[in-house]
């Protein structure tokens, strides 16, 4: 057994429980009544008039919201236990997976009983979410209270890091070899052209180099899920979280530049016309143009129906005046997808449109050089290899043939069409990050010498990374299921917001944990995970704050129909 393990004299196996993957499937059924019951709770706690009541809702978020990432708890749960039959199916159920089953079970189990952290400072206890006592004694089952007794105890997570101490994170579960090729040949990529590269562009804030974008394009990855008659690979939304996670645990900036093109080509399949899907997707696919998503305005955020950007019809073109702001990769982008107010008699949602916008590309020095148009970088902490921009349109042309599907009016609800797409890429962003984090919290713990042995023969040291073993797989199976609903054509909106909540808070937990392994070291910008904590803060942020997206989750968890 190596010295480095902080197993070496505490576990020699014995750790496991019996009959688990059953232990597991009991407990899951409980939860899944457990979570039935805070339904109906927090129902009774916004309803009016047999519906979830919009003020109510607000005035109750911290029960709404804690109710939304307890059913998260629920569905990471049961897509973990899904993970673990598929894998004792194929033979592939090892001792490594069957420890991360147990833990994250026993600890979901424990939190959910306990306590669940919504963010620092912020813990949603059962009663806060008005569920009874009673609720929560028969939640106590045998199946429960053995697992969030034993599950993730010190034992287990020694065993786990001593399983884990040479790369080894437990096998995916993918179930088809054309996915784990691909996972391949994009960890090359990641390993041969992003990873050496990827910290100075970043203690530069510098630019991808347009080298590595064009090698992206080569490999397919902004036509990834286009269909094949557009132009793309017509592959699934399974294989763009492989990608996406890949390219992100490289970097999160080259993650990220798919996602410019898989909103823009969603947009585009789903609302276009047949001239305008001709026009563009094959063009997004190849890499010949790249695009960025502009929606947000100052002061507006998520409030989308407060846009007030104006588009006005003239002649054959739109005049565009208006702000613009956290425009990601906007200089160096072709095209724009565009929304903005075209009625503003129409309040709300109902008067805007999106336009496909196209524009010159800028440099450093003139980032924005087209007529009606102005704008500039906005520094950020992380996420740096795109950079952020905001823009300020002055009577900014675009043809009025360019309006998305040819009929104003229709802009909020063609971006709604593209939410979930965005989600699930955006879950395995978060992924990639969290594994990153994991991956150098390893390295450095067991390189790391003090007291004349490896830091990860402490406990408190190996314990923090076989959480994160454990945890990355949950949001990663978690957001595996979502791209398969979406695969599948079945509406996944609150799915793939429960993988973004998840995975999001995962990524920043396991880059917060991973620089208190490092120490002071972590805190200093020549260390890769300095960079790794700065990116990993975005990601609770962008593509709907962690709060809006509970609301979200909530909001529809009440409105869905049993």
């Amino acid at each position: 057994m190596p010295s480095s393990s902080p197993a070496a004299t505490s576990a020699t196996g014995g750790v496991l429980l019996p009959d688990l993957r059953r232990t597991c499937a009991e407990a899951l059924e409980a939860a899944e009544a457990f979570a039935g019951k805070a339904r109906r709770s927090v129902a009774a706690m916004v309803d009016k008039g047999g519906r979830a009541d919009a003020a109510l809702l607000e005035r109750e978020q911290f029960a709404a919201h804690g109710f939304a990432w307890l059913t998260t708890y629920v569905s990471a749960l049961r897509q973990l236990a899904g993970w673990a039959g598929r894998l004792a199916e194929d033979g592939q159920f090892g001792e490594l997976e069957s420890l991360i089953l147990q833990a994250g079970f026993g600890e979901y189990l424990q939190q959910m009983r306990g306590g669940i952290l919504l963010s620092q400072g912020e813990i949603v206890r059962p009663g806060d979410m008005g569920i009874p006592d009673e609720a929560v004694r028969d939640f106590a089952v045998p199946a429960v209270e053995t697992l969030a007794r034993a599950g993730n105890g010190n034992a287990v997570r020694m065993r786990i890091a001593e399983l884990a101490e040479h790369g080894d994170f437990g096998r995916l579960g993918l179930g088809d070899e054309t996915l784990d090729m691909i996972r391949d040949q994009f960890r090359r990529f990641a390993e041969e052209k992003v990873l050496p590269d990827a910290h100075g562009w970043h203690v530069r804030d510098e630019l991808i180099p347009m080298t590595v974008v064009d090698e992206m394009s080569r490999l397919g990855v902004f036509g990834l899920t286009i269909p094949e008659e557009n132009g793309g690979l017509g592959m699934g939304k399974v294989a763009m979280c492989v990608v996406t996670e890949e390219l992100s645990r490289g970097y999160i900036g080259v993650g990220s530049l798919g996602t410019r093109s898989e909103i823009a080509a969603e947009l585009i399949r789903l609302g276009g016309t047949e001239d305008q899907k001709a026009e563009w997707l094959p063009k997004i696919a190849s890499g010949e143009i790249l695009p960025t998503a502009v929606f947000t305005e100052p002061n507006t955020g998520s409030d989308l129906a407060s846009l007030r950007t104006r588009a006005v019809r003239d002649g054959d073109v739109y005049r565009i005046s208006g702000n613009k702001t956290w425009i990601t990769h906007a200089a160096r982008a072709d095209v724009m997808t565009l929304l903005v107010r075209t009625n503003p008699d129409e309040p709300g949602y109902k008067g805007l449109s999106m336009f496909i916008a196209p524009k010159p590309r800028g440099t450093d020095a003139d980032p924005f050089p087209a007529a009606g148009m102005s704008g500039g970088e906005i520094r950020v902490l992380g996420y740096r290899g795109m950079k952020e921009y905001e823009i300020g349109f002055d009577g900014f042309a675009v043809p009025a043939a360019n309006v998305l599907g040819g009929v104003e009016g229709q802009g909020f609800k063609q971006l709604m069409t593209t939410f979930e797409s965005a989600r699930i890429q955006t879950a395995a962003r978060s992924v990639g990050v969290a594994q990153r984090a994991l991956e150098l919290a390893l390295s450095y713990a067991t390189q790391r010498q003090q007291f004349g042995k490896p830091i990860y023969a402490f406990p408190r040291v190996a314990g923090k990374i076989a959480w994160m073993v454990v945890e990355t797989m949950m949001a990663r199976q978690l957001s595996y299921f979502a791209a398969r609903e979406k695969d599948g054509d079945r509406r996944c909106d609150i799915e793939a917001g429960m993988a973004k909540l998840l995975a999001a808070r995962v990524a920043w937990s396991n880059a917060d944990n991973a620089v208190q392994v490092h120490g002071g070291n972590g805190y200093a910008e020549e260390y890769e995970i300095s960079r790794v904590l700065c990116d990993a803060r975005i990601l609770n942020i962008f593509e709907g704050a962690a709060e809006i997206q509970a609301h979200v989750i909530a909001r529809g968890l009440l409105e869905r129909r049993n």
